[in-house]
C-alpha cells in the first residue's frame, strides 16, 4: 500500500468547529468525535450530516458507543452498526471501530461484522488496539479482517513512549495496512516520530483550552464547567509545518 509524497495528517476533531478549523489550517483529513476527554464517542447525527456537507476534505467517523473498555454487549454492537449506517448514507469517508473480546484479542466476528457494514468505506482500527494482550498477532487479525488503517500509540500513554514499538508494527504491516501514530503528538515531536517510526500518516487532536464568553456564571455544579477545547488552527498549522519540514 503506497501513500501520497506528502505526509498525512489527522485531526481528531471534537465538533463541527473544531472540523472546520482542522481543514483551514492545513489538516488532510478529519476524525470527527465527540467527548474527546473520554477518548472519544460517537459524534451526533447534526454534528455528521453538518461536518459532511460542509467539509472538503475526508470525514472519518469514530463508532464508539461508550467510553470505558472495547468489549461490547449485543445492544453496543447494535448501536455501532446503525451508526456505521448512518455514516455511509450521508457519504462519509471512512470509519474508525475497534472490538475486544475478554481476554484481550479482537473480537473477530464483531469486527467483521462492523467492516462489512462499512462496504466500500475504508476501516481504520483504532486505539483498542492499545489494549491488546498480543500486539504482533492482533495486527495480523487486523489485516485479514480487512481494516486499511490501524491507529496506535505503541501500547504506551503517548506515541513518542510507544515509538519503538510502533516502528515494529510498521515494518510488521510491510504496506498491507497504514500504520498511524497517535496520542500525544504536537509540533514539537511529530518530525521526530515520523523519522522513528517511518509511519506516512499521523494523528493529533491540535486542540486548546476555550474559556466561556457567558457573562452570567452560574454557582459552581459539580462536574460542569462552562469552558471546553477545541482545535486550535495554530497548533494544527505547527503540525503540518513541522511534518512537510522534514
Amino acid at each position: 500500500m503506497t501513500g501520497s509524497a506528502r505526509p498525512v495528517l489527522e485531526i481528531a476533531a471534537g465538533s463541527l468547529a473544531s472540523a472546520l478549523v482542522a481543514q483551514g489550517a492545513g489538516a488532510d483529513r478529519v476524525e470527527l468525535c465527540d467527548a474527546l476527554e473520554t477518548g472519544g464517542l460517537t459524534p451526533s447525527y447534526g454534528a455528521l450530516a453538518c461536518a459532511r456537507d460542509r467539509l472538503r476534505i475526508p470525514l472519518f467517523v469514530l463508532i464508539r458507543p461508550r467510553a470505558g473498555d472495547f468489549l461490547y454487549s449485543t445492544q453496543d454492537a447494535d448501536v455501532m452498526l446503525r451508526d456505521i449506517d448512518v455514516c455511509v448514507r450521508l457519504g462519509c469517508d471512512g470509519v474508525v471501530v475497534g472490538a475486544l473480546d475478554s481476554e484481550g484479542a479482537l473480537d473477530e466476528s464483531l469486527c467483521r461484522q462492523l467492516v462489512a457494514a462499512a462496504g466500500t468505506l475504508p476501516a481504520t482500527f483504532h486505539r483498542a488496539f492499545d489494549a491488546t494482550r498480543d500486539p504482533p498477532a492482533a495486527l495480523e487479525q487486523v489485516i485479514t479482517l480487512g481494516f486499511t488503517r490501524l491507529l496506535t500509540s505503541g501500547g504506551r500513554a503517548t506515541a513518542m513512549e510507544g515509538g519503538e514499538d510502533i516502528a515494529s508494527h510498521v515494518r510488521q504491516a510491510a504496506g498491507r495496512l497504514h500504520v498511524m501514530p497517535g496520542a500525544g503528538i504536537d509540533a514539537t515531536n511529530i518530525a521526530r516520530l515520523a523519522d522513528l517510526t517511518g509511519a506516512h500518516e499521523f494523528h493529533a487532536s491540535a486542540k486548546a483550552p476555550r474559556a466561556s464568553a457567558m457573562r452570567f456564571t452560574p454557582p459552581a455544579l459539580d462536574g460542569l464547567s462552562p469552558d471546553w477545547s477545541e482545535t486550535d488552527p495554530a497548533r494544527v498549522r505547527a503540525l503540518r509545518a513541522a511534518l512537510d519540514g522534514r
